[in-house]
């Protein structure tokens, strides 16, 4: 009868181990993403509805939108160190580990959202891949277009050629090519957290910031400024980035799934952003705001001068300027 007993019991608990392996492996991976954006953006409104929906049952998507897990520029750090499985960054954070990423900081390079496009869809966007996954350890899955970045100012003061920004502070946020991008305007770049724009605008500590339309409607930053100048000086985007030992983990199947699923909820926010940005302009003259367009060939001969003779140039890799120019 014992060993009846014991037989039975080793039968039960190896049916109730199988019933605890299925139940974990049955588990969604969970997929934490940061960003700095609100989650009413285009970008992030994609990300809920159309990229997490799109992955199916085998991932739980948990979004955290306004800085509020990390700090805008740690993301990419917490994603190396896997405290976080995705964010969606610029390139300027890429450049502080891979100074080649540069290149795409630079004003007046990357055109409109199709140029933006076709740079990761050439051998460029490729080769840019493959830095970030062998040096940085981490997966770049699709580029999202934020919108074209104009100057919006407090205060009265036309602004026609970059000398009539000097000594305008000028937010920018925090890092050696945003503050260069700042410098190559004509203005004095100030670093400072997006969070904190509005208030800063608000109480006179910065004079102006640069963002594209839909962000100065999304922060409301229109409320606290008089002016917004079509300056046009660099495309805003972020790239979608995942650990690179995480996605290697993940079958071919779910890794395809997810690529599908990125460039679906891009193609939405990306025509979302496009369509906001015609409209926006009126918008704000409702507001009003004086919009107008200043010398823009101006503002890109002195930029174009200022990083050809500037030390970031010196990192950006052989021939890709000029390929990028012919995309």
């Amino acid at each position: 009868m014992p060993a009846t007993i014991t037989r039975r019991a080793l039968i039960a608990g190896a049916a109730c181990l199988g019933l605890l392996t299925a139940s974990a492996a049955a588990e969604p991976m969970k997929l934490r993403f940061a960003d700095s954006t609100t989650a009413d953006a285009p970008r992030s409104v994609a990300l809920v509805d159309i990229f997490a929906k799109q992955l199916g049952d085998g991932f739980k998507f948990e979004p955290y939108f306004g800085s509020t897990l990390y700090k805008q520029g740690t993301e990419i750090v917490a994603v190396q160190r896997g405290n976080l499985e995705m964010a969606l960054m610029p390139p300027s954070d890429f450049a502080k580990q891979v100074p080649a990423f540069s290149i795409l900081t630079a004003a007046y390079l990357v055109r409109d959202a199709q140029h933006m496009k076709a740079i990761f869809d050439s051998d460029v966007g490729e080769e840019l891949k493959k830095m970030a996954r062998e040096e940085m350890g981490v997966v770049v899955l699709a580029p999202a277009y934020y919108g074209t970045r104009h100057v919006n100012l407090r205060g009265d003061k036309k602004i026609n050629v970059p000398a009539d920004l000097a000594g305008v502070k000028l937010r920018m946020p925090g890092g050696e090519s945003w503050q260069f991008l700042g410098e190559s305007i004509g203005a004095n770049p100030t670093a400072m957290d997006y969070a904190e724009v509005y208030t800063g605008l608000q109480t006179g500590a910065i004079d102006a910031q640069d963002n594209p339309l839909p962000n100065d409607k999304l922060m409301k930053f229109y409320e606290v400024t008089n002016q917004i100048v079509l300056t046009g000086h660099n495309v805003g985007f972020g790239l979608l980035l995942i650990n690179a030992k995480l996605f290697d983990s993940l079958t071919p199947e779910q890794q395809k799934t997810m690529q599908e699923a990125a460039n679906a909820a891009f193609a939405s926010s990306d025509a979302e952003y496009v369509k906001q940005e015609s409209e926006l302009v009126e918008f704000f003259k409702a507001h009003g705001l004086d919009v107008y367009t200043p010398d823009v060939e101006a503002f890109r001969a002195y930029s174009n001068k200022k990083y050809l003779e500037s030390p970031l140039s010196k990192d950006w890799p052989e021939g890709m300027l000029e390929r990028i120019n012919k995309l």
